[in-house]
C-alpha cells in the first residue's frame, strides 16, 4: 500500500498529482518514439484529468500554480508535446510554411491573452467601491454579470477551449491528415474570438457600471436619505461571521435607523438573513463618508486590525460588545480601552475588567445584559424517570495561545464521551466549535475520533436491536416515519426561500447587489417564525434514542440548549449563555490547576460540576440531573446567573436599548459642542488622517 498512513484527502491529491505527471511522461515517450496510440491516450487522459481536477481538487491546482506550474504552463506543455510528436510522424510537417497548424496553435494562445485582457477590464469595471445588501440600487443602473466562464474562470475556459484543439491535433496524429488539426484549431479560435467580443459588450455604455465617483456620490446621497443612527461594524475572516450575526437581531430591535458596516466584500453574503441595510466599504477613503452621515454610534462585536480606522471618526461613538463573555483573558483585551464604552452583560464582566487592570475605566463599562438569550427556555425540571437524559457536549476550540486548558477535546473529550455513551439512559448531542482543529491538529484528530465513537455507538444499538436485544439499554431504535422527513424538507424549503437568496451560477458581486435590493416588508419576522418551525421539525425528524453529531450552522447552539437537560463545556461564553436557563452544567478542567485553583480563576464554573481529564465525575453529574435531591447547586446557579448576566428586570433588550439611546445622546452633545465652537476653532486633520490611513498596509483580520 504505497499511500498507507496518509490522510485520505492527501492521498487522493498525491495520487492525482502522480497521475498527472505520469500522463506527461507517457506523452513525452509517445512523442519521442513515436507511438501514436500512447501519445493520443496520454494527451487526452492528461487533459481530462486536468479538467476533473479543476472541479474536484482546486486546492491541489492552486499549489501547482504557486510553483509556476499553472494551467497555462500545463496546457502549453501538452500542446508542445503533441506538436513535437507530429514532427516525428511521417507525412505531417507542422512547421512547414504551407502547414497552418503551428500558426493557428500560437494564435489560440494570443486570443486567450486577448480574452484575459478584456476580462480584467470588465472585472475592474464591475468592482465597485461600495457593496450593498438590502439597499435600493436601481439608481445605479447595474447590469447582470457576464457568463462566469468568460469573466471569472480563466483556467476552466482555457481547458475547455483546448478540447477541440487537442482532439483535432490527436486525430491528425492518428490519420496523418492535417485537416483535422486545422478544423479543431479553427473551432477553438472561433469560440475564443466570439467569447472575447461578447465579453467586450460589458464595456459598452448600456452594460457598463457607474464609475467610482458616481457610486460614491450615490452612496453619500443614500446616507442622507436613509439617515442611519445606530450601526454595527465588523471586519474579520470567513469563519468569524458568527461573531457579527449574534448581534444582528439585537441591532434591528433598537430605536433608530440601523445599519451594518462591513470591510470585506465576501462578508456581505455571510451576514444572516436580516432587513437591516448592509454596506461594505473596503477602502478607508470611502469609510470616511460615514463621518458626514447621521450615524451616531457603532457596536463592535470583535477587534480587528481595521477597527482602528473607523475609531478615528470623531462624530461616531463606539461601544465594544464582544461576541461572548467568558473568564478567559481574551475577554479582557487591552484594545477595549480604545472604545468610548465597553458594554458587558453583568457585574462579573465589570469586575473582570477592573481586576485585569488594562486601562478600561469603570465609568466606561455599561451593563446591558445579553439580549440574544431571549430564545433560551428556562429550566423545566428533571428528565422523565422513564426517559432519556439529553446531554449537550459543546467544547470550545483550542485558541491561539496553545494553552491546553482552552479546550477539553484533546485531553478529556474522548473520556467524557466514553463515560456518557456507557450510560444507557443518555442521549448525547455533540456540537464542537467550528474552529476546532484550525490551530492545533491534535484537536482536529481528537474531534474525528469522538465523532467515530458516537457513530459506532449508534451502529451498536442498531445491531443489538436487530439481534433481538431491543437496542442499547433496552431502549427501542425506531425511527420517525417518512412524514417527519417530509415535514422537515417542507419547512427547510420555506426557510431557505426566506433566509437565503438564490443567485444564478454566474452572478457576481454587482448582480447580487441588484438581486438583493430592498427586502420585502416583514421578511425578518417571517424568517424568525420559519426558523422556529424548522427547529421543531428538525428534532421531530431525529430518532429519540440516537446520539447526534451537530456540525452545521443549524440548529444553533441555543436550539441545542433548549432540548438538553445538562451541558458539558469548557470555560467559554457558552457557559454564561447557558446559565440563563439555570439548568445544571459541567465544565472540563484540563488546565492542570487544582479544582480550588480552577474555581478561583474562573468564576463562571462556580455553579457547575468540575470534570477532570478522566471525566470520572460524569456519573455523579447525571445523578444530580435526574434527581433534584442530589442537585446541590440550584441556588448557586441562580446567583451566578444574575452576577454574569445582570437582573432579569428590566429585560436585557430594554437595558441594551437604553444604553444605545444614551450613547447616541453623547454623540449629539459632542456635535452640539463642535457647532458652538465653530469650524474655524477646530484643527482640520480629517483629510490628513484619511490620507495617512490609505498609506498604511492592510492588517490581518482577527487581531
Amino acid at each position: 500500500m504505497p499511500f498507507a498512513g496518509i490522510a485520505p484527502r492527501r492521498a487522493v491529491q498525491l495520487m492525482a498529482l502522480t497521475a498527472l505527471l505520469a500522463a506527461y511522461c507517457a506523452q513525452l515517450v509517445g512523442a519521442l518514439k513515436p507511438n501514436v496510440p500512447l501519445l493520443v491516450a496520454a494527451a487526452a487522459g492528461g487533459l481530462a484529468l486536468d479538467l476533473y481536477l479543476q472541479h474536484r481538487q482546486p486546492g491541489l491546482l492552486s499549489l501547482l500554480s504557486r510553483v509556476r506550474f499553472d494551467v497555462m504552463v500545463r496546457q502549453l506543455l501538452r500542446d508542445m508535446l503533441i506538436l513535437f510528436g507530429l514532427l516525428q510522424i511521417d507525412g505531417i510537417e507542422p512547421l512547414k510554411e504551407q502547414s497552418p497548424l503551428t500558426v493557428m496553435l500560437l494564435s489560440t494562445y494570443l486570443v486567450h491573452f486577448l480574452i484575459q485582457g478584456v476580462m480584467i477590464m470588465v472585472r475592474r469595471d464591475r468592482t465597485l467601491p461600495v457593496v450593498t445588501r438590502n439597499v435600493d440600487v436601481s439608481a445605479l443602473g447595474l447590469a447582470p454579470a457576464p457568463p462566469r466562464i468568460l469573466a471569472r474562470r480563466s483556467s476552466h475556459r482555457l481547458l475547455y477551449l483546448s478540447v477541440p484543439v487537442t482532439v483535432g491535433l490527436l486525430t491528425t496524429a492518428a490519420t496523418a491528415d492535417a485537416v483535422w488539426g486545422v478544423l479543431g484549431l479553427g473551432i477553438s479560435l472561433a469560440l475564443s474570438l466570439g467569447g472575447a467580443l461578447y465579453l467586450a459588450t460589458w464595456l459598452l455604455p448600456d452594460k457598463r457600471t457607474a464609475d467610482e465617483q458616481r457610486v460614491r456620490e450615490w452612496f453619500a446621497g443614500w446616507l442622507q436619505e436613509y439617515r442611519p443612527t445606530v450601526g454595527l461594524y465588523f471586519s474579520g475572516g470567513a469563519t468569524s461571521a458568527y461573531q457579527a450575526n449574534m448581534w444582528v437581531s439585537t441591532l434591528a430591535a433598537l430605536d433608530g435607523k440601523p445599519l451594518i458596516v462591513l470591510r470585506e466584500r465576501f462578508m456581505v453574503q455571510k451576514i444572516t438573513a436580516t432587513d437591516v441595510p448592509i454596506v461594505c466599504l473596503p477602502k478607508v477613503a470611502d469609510l470616511m463618508l460615514l463621518e458626514h452621515s447621521t450615524l451616531k454610534m457603532l457596536l463592535h462585536p470583535a477587534n480587528s486590525g481595521k477597527t482602528s480606522q473607523v475609531l478615528r471618526i470623531p462624530t461616531i461613538k463606539h461601544a465594544f460588545t464582544n461576541h461572548g463573555e467568558s473568564d478567559k483573558l481574551s475577554s479582557c483585551n487591552p484594545y477595549a480601552k480604545a472604545y468610548d464604552e465597553v458594554w458587558v452583560a453583568g457585574p462579573a464582566a465589570r469586575d473582570r475588567y477592573q481586576l485585569a487592570d488594562i486601562g478600561v475605566d469603570d465609568h466606561d463599562v455599561v451593563e446591558v445584559g445579553r439580549p440574544q438569550l431571549a430564545p433560551i427556555r428556562p429550566y423545566a425540571g428533571p428528565p422523565p424517570a422513564d426517559g432519556l437524559t439529553t446531554v449537550l457536549y459543546a467544547p470550545t476550540w483550542e485558541g491561539w495561545d496553545g494553552n491546553p486548558g482552552n479546550t477539553s477535546v484533546v485531553l478529556a473529550g474522548e473520556n467524557i464521551v466514553r463515560e456518557l455513551l456507557a450510560d444507557p439512559g443518555v442521549r448525547l448531542l455533540y456540537k464542537p466549535h467550528p474552529l476546532t482543529g484550525s490551530v492545533d491538529p491534535r484537536a482536529g484528530e481528537a474531534n474525528k475520533r469522538i465523532q467515530a465513537m458516537i457513530t459506532e455507538a449508534n451502529a451498536a444499538m442498531v445491531a443489538e436491536a436487530a439481534a433481538g436485544g431491543g437496542g442499547g439499554g433496552g431502549r427501542g431504535v425506531e425511527r420517525p416515519g417518512p412524514e417527519a422527513a417530509a415535514e422537515l424538507a417542507r419547512v427547510q424549503t420555506e426557510l431557505d426561500a426566506l433566509a437565503t437568496t438564490s443567485f444564478r451560477t454566474g452572478a457576481d458581486e454587482v448582480e447580487r447587489m441588484l438581486v438583493q435590493s430592498s427586502p420585502q416588508p416583514g421578511r425578518a419576522e417571517a424568517v424568525q417564525a420559519a426558523t422556529a418551525a424548522w427547529e421543531e421539525a428538525y428534532w421531530a425528524s431525529l430518532p429519540a434514542w440516537e446520539h447526534q453529531i451537530i456540525t452545521d450552522s443549524r440548529p444553533g447552539i441555543y436550539a441545542c440548549f433548549n432540548v438538553a437537560h445538562v451541558l458539558i463545556s469548557d470555560v467559554s461564553s457558552v457557559i454564561s449563555d447557558y446559565l440563563t436557563s439555570e439548568k445544571p452544567y459541567a465544565v472540563a478542567n484540563t488546565s492542570g490547576r487544582t479544582e480550588a485553583e480552577f474555581t478561583a480563576e474562573f468564576p463562571t464554573v462556580r455553579a457547575g460540576t468540575i470534570l477532570g481529564p478522566k471525566a470520572k465525575q460524569v456519573p455523579a453529574l447525571l445523578r444530580a440531573v435526574r434527581d433534584p435531591a442530589h442537585d446541590t447547586l440550584v441556588q448557586a446557579r441562580t446567583e451566578l446567573k444574575e452576577h454574569l448576566l445582570g437582573p432579569s428586570d428590566p429585560p436585557s433588550l430594554v437595558r441594551f436599548n437604553a444604553a444605545a439611546v444614551a450613547l447616541c445622546a453623547k454623540a449629539d452633545a459632542r456635535a452640539a459642542r463642535m457647532d458652538a465652537r465653530g469650524e474655524s476653532d477646530i484643527p482640520s486633520q480629517r483629510r490628513d488622517a484619511a490620507e495617512e490611513m490609505e498609506l498604511e498596509p492592510e492588517e490581518p483580520a482577527g487581531v
